[in-house]
């Protein structure tokens, strides 16, 4: 099943925020760890890629453009990904 790109999802955390919670973490870890909790509700037939490119099936693929990314993101425990990931 052919897939198309959908969107560009801002998935990573930010040093602001690393620099907020004050704390040494792997980031790269947090990072994976937010990509696939992304992957794991994120509706059936999309998928984002590490990178940061969100693609769904091609049948699918209008209405996966209007995904509230922002939200989906929202529901995500950042805090508990930070603390599984402290140096």
């Amino acid at each position: 099943m052919a897939k198309v790109e959908i969107a560009t999802v801002p998935y990573t955390v930010s040093a602001d925020y690393y620099a907020e919670v004050g704390a040494d973490f792997d980031t790269e870890a947090v990072d994976d760890a937010v990509l696939a909790q992304l992957n794991l509700i994120a509706p059936d037939g999309v998928v984002i890629h590490r990178n940061g490119k969100a693609f769904a099936d091609e049948e699918i693929a209008e209405s996966a453009r209007s995904i509230d990314w922002e939200a989906l993101l929202a529901t995500i425990d950042l805090d508990q990904i930070l603390a599984d990931n402290a140096k």
